[in-house]
C-alpha cells in the first residue's frame, strides 16, 4: 500500500494529475459508450442531449484525460532529468486545480444546459439563438479557466528549464539546446568531420519544451475565442443579440483550426515523440539512436504544424485552393516524414539493445507506435482534394483518424509513460497483478484498433459524423462492431483502475489529496 507521508509534494501533485486523468478518462469512455449504442438504434437518447454529450465528449477526453496525464508526467520529468526543483510548486499545485474545474465546468455547459457546439465551435453555431445564452456563458468560463490552467502550466515549465537558482549559465545556450538547434548544427559538424557538441538540454526537455510552445499557441487561439463567446453570451442574457456577421466566417474558422489543429498536429505528436524518446533509452538503458536526426526533427515538426490547418478546410468552397493545396495536402503529407522519423529512431534504439524484456512500458509503448503507424496515414489518406470528397465529415475522419491515433497512439503512449513512472512516484510500489496489466494492453489494443476500424468501414459506405440516422439499418452492422470493440475498452479502463486502487488502496487514494484523521483511516484499513 502506498505510503502517502514518504512522498515528496513532487511526486504528490504528479499523482493527483493522473489520478485526475484516469476519472474523467472513465467519465470521456462512458460517454461515447452511450453514444456508440445511440448509434446502433438511433432512439436511446433525445437529439439534444446526444449532440451535448459529442460536444463534451472530446473536451473531456483531450483536455480532463490527456492533458491532465501528460502535465501530471512532465511535472515530474523535466525537473528529475533537469536535476533542479520546480520552479513553483504552487503553480504546479493550481494547474490541476484550473484545469479540473475548467473542464467539469465544459463538461456541465452540455449536460446541465444542453450546449452542443459539437466541439467545431462553427462561427456563427455558438453564438446562434439555438443554444441558451447560459449553457453559452458557461462553456466559454470553463474554457477560459482551462486554458489559464494550460498557462500557468507552460510558465511552470518554461520557467523550471531556464531558472537559473543554482548556477548562471547565458541564455542562448540553453534556448538553442531546447530548440534543438543544436541537432543541426552537430549534424553539419559531422558531415565536416568536426567534433559535435554535447547538447545543454536532455532530448525529452527539448521534445516537452516545443510541445509547450505549441501549447500556448493553441490556449492562446481558444482563449481568444471563448471571450468572444462569452461576449455575446453576456449581450443575450440581457435580451440583446449580436450580428455575428462582424467576423468573417472564413477568417474565424481558419484562426480556430490552426489554434485546435496545434493539439493533434503539433502538440501531440512533439509530445509522443519525445515520451518514445524517454521510454526507449529508460527501458533499453542505451542512448538514443540518431539522436541529432531526432533533435533536428522535432524543430522541423513544430514548423510543420503551425502550417497544415487548412486540411480541414478543403471541403470549404470559400477557403482558396492555393492554401488547399499548400498547406493541406503538401505540408500536411510532410508530416509522414517527421513522424516517420519518430517511429524508426525509437524501434532502432530498442532493436539495437536486444535481448530485451517485454515490460509492460514496451508492450505499450509498441501499441501506442503501432496506433500513430496506423492513424498518422490515415490522416494522410483523407488530407488529398479527391479522397476529401469521399471521407470528409465521416465516420472515417474520426474513426480510422482521430480515435486511432488518440485512443491506440497516444492512449497507450501516456499509458507506457504511467507503467514506467509508477514506481518513481510511489517509491517503487509494485502493482499487484501483472496479469491484469497484461489484459489491460491486450483488451484496449484489440478494442481501440477494433473500434477505429469499424467506424473507419461505416465511413466509407457513407456514415457521416456528428449525424443520427433514426429507422436507418445500413450502417448498424459497422456500429455493432464498434461498441462490441469499444466495451472491451471499457473492460480494459477497469482492469487498470482496479489493479492501481488495489495497489495503492483506498486510504493512499484519498490522502493523495487530502490528510485523514486517525480514526477514518482505522476504518478504511481493512480496504488499504
Amino acid at each position: 500500500m502506498l505510503d502517502v507521508s514518504a512522498l515528496n509534494p513532487l511526486q504528490r501533485v504528479s499523482l493527483r494529475f493522473v489520478v485526475i486523468s484516469l476519472l474523467f478518462y472513465g467519465l470521456c469512455i462512458t460517454e461515447g459508450m452511450m453514444m456508440r449504442s445511440n448509434q446502433i438504434t438511433f432512439d436511446m437518447i433525445p437529439a439534444d442531449h446526444y449532440y451535448a454529450i459529442m460536444g463534451a465528449h472530446p473536451m473531456v477526453g483531450i483536455f480532463g484525460s490527456s492533458f491532465m496525464l501528460v502535465f501530471g508526467a512532465f511535472y515530474f520529468l523535466v525537473p528529475t532529468l533537469l536535476n533542479k526543483s520546480i520552479y513553483s510548486q504552487k503553480l504546479a499545485e493550481l494547474t490541476w486545480v484550473l484545469v479540473t474545474g475548467g473542464v467539469a465546468l465544459v463538461w456541465l455547459s452540455g449536460f446541465v444546459f444542453r450546449y452542443a457546439a459539437l466541439y467545431t465551435n462553427y462561427w456563427p453555431l455558438p453564438v446562434s439563438e439555438e443554444f441558451s445564452p447560459y449553457g453559452l456563458a458557461t462553456f466559454a468560463v470553463g474554457n477560459i479557466i482551462l486554458m489559464a490552467g494550460v498557462f500557468v502550466f507552460a510558465y511552470n515549465i518554461f520557467a523550471t528549464v531556464f531558472h537559473q537558482r543554482d548556477e548562471q549559465k547565458p541564455m542562448w545556450p540553453l534556448l538553442k539546446s531546447a530548440l534543438g538547434i543544436d541537432g543541426f548544427t552537430n549534424l553539419y559538424k559531422k558531415m565536416r568531420g568536426r567534433q559535435e557538441e554535447e547538447p545543454i538540454m536532455p532530448l525529452p526537455i527539448v521534445a516537452i519544451f516545443r510541445g509547450t510552445i505549441d501549447t500556448v499557441l493553441d490556449a492562446l487561439v481558444l482563449a481568444g475565442v471563448s471571450c468572444v463567446f462569452l461576449y455575446h453570451a453576456f449581450y443575450a442574457i440581457n435580451g440583446t443579440t449580436i450580428d455575428p456577421g462582424w467576423f468573417d466566417a472564413l477568417i474565424y474558422k481558419n484562426i480556430y483550426w490552426w489554434g485546435l489543429d496545434l493539439i493533434a498536429d503539433g502538440l501531440v505528436l512533439i509530445y509522443v515523440a519525445g515520451t518514445w524518446y524517454l521510454l526507449a533509452t529508460l527501458i533499453t538503458g542505451q542512448k538514443l539512436y540518431m539522436a541529432n536526426v531526432a533533435r533536428a526533427a522535432l524543430l522541423v515538426e513544430l514548423v510543420v504544424s503551425w502550417n497544415v490547418w487548412s486540411h480541414h478546410l478543403l471541403a470549404d468552397q470559400g477557403q482558396h485552393n492555393v492554401m488547399k493545396i499548400i498547406s493541406g495536402e503538401m505540408v500536411t503529407a510532410f508530416e509522414l516524414v517527421t513522424s516517420g522519423i519518430a517511429v524508426f529512431v525509437t524501434l532502432m534504439t530498442i532493436w539495437k539493445a536486444r535481448p530485451i524484456k517485454m515490460t509492460p512500458p514496451l508492450k505499450f509503448l509498441l501499441g501506442g507506435i503501432l496506433g500513430f503507424s496506423l492513424g498518422v496515414p490515415a490522416g494522410i489518406i483523407q488530407a488529398d482534394l479527391g479522397m476529401n470528397r469521399i471521407l470528409h465529415n465521416t465516420q472515417w475522419v474520426i474513426g480510422a483518424h482521430a480515435h486511432m491515433q488518440l485512443l491506440v497512439g497516444l492512449g497507450m503512449t501516456l499509458y507506457a509513460a504511467m507503467y514506467a513512472l509508477f514506481p518513481m512516484l510511489t517509491n517503487n510500489l509494485k502493482l499487484k497483478s501483472d496479469k491484469l496489466t497484461n489484459f489491460h494492453f491486450w483488451a484496449h489494443l484489440v478494442g481501440g484498433v477494433g473500434m477505429a476500424v469499424s467506424m473507419g468501414f461505416a465511413g466509407m459506405d457513407g456514415m457521416l459524423r456528428r449525424t443520427i440516422y433514426p429507422g436507418n439499418p445500413d450502417f448498424q452492422v459497422e456500429m455493432i462492431f464498434a461498441a462490441f470493440f469499444g466495451s472491451l475498452m471499457v473492460m480494459a479502463y477497469f482492469a487498470m483502475m482496479y489493479n492501481i486502487i488495489s495497489s495503492i488502496g483506498i486510504k493512499g487514494l484519498i490522502e493523495i489529496f487530502v490528510k485523514l484523521p486517525e480514526r477514518i483511516k482505522m476504518k478504511l484499513a481493512p480496504l488499504g
